[in-house]
Parts: C-alpha cells; structure tokens; sequence
C-alpha cells in the first residue's frame, strides 16, 4: 500500500529534480566555462573535450539533485505516516 501512494509522488519530484538540476546546471556551466551555453553533442564548433566535459558534469549534477530529492521526499513521508516509502 505505501509503495502505491508514494509512487505518484516519487513521480513528481523526480520531475522537480530534473528542472532543478537544469536550472543548477546552467549557473555552473556559465561559472566555469564562462558561456551562456552548454555545447550540444552535435555541436561541431565544439571539441569533443568540453562536450564531454559538459556531459559529465550535468549527468553529476542531476544525480546528485536526484538524490536529494528523492531522499528529502522519502525522509518527508515518513514524517506523515511513520513509515519509510518502499
């Protein structure tokens, strides 16, 4: 039963994860290259070092807010109900 009920909201903060780790991302990015974008892997005006590099650090970066998240939602329900989301 627990698992049915945290499932949608599992859901919606993995969705709230994701905009924020972009947002995160984004002001990273521009503090340490110093542009306003991220290079696309398609991108050919970029070398395949600072589009790995960009890579790295967003998928670093998302796993980490995920996280987070995830366990700040987990830590939140069982503070309703008394019982760890499984």
């Amino acid at each position: 039963m627990g698992k049915l009920v945290y499932k949608p909201v599992g859901i919606l903060l993995g969705v709230a994860a994701g905009g924020i780790a972009g947002l995160v991302f984004k002001q990273v990015w521009k503090q340490v290259a110093g542009d306003s974008d991220a290079p696309n892997a398609t991108d050919e005006e970029r070398g395949w070092g600072e589009v790995l590099a960009a890579a790295a650090l967003q998928g670093a970066i998302f796993a980490l807010v995920k996280a987070a998240v995830d366990r700040g939602g987990a830590a939140g329900v069982k503070r309703l109900t008394g019982r760890w989301p499984t």
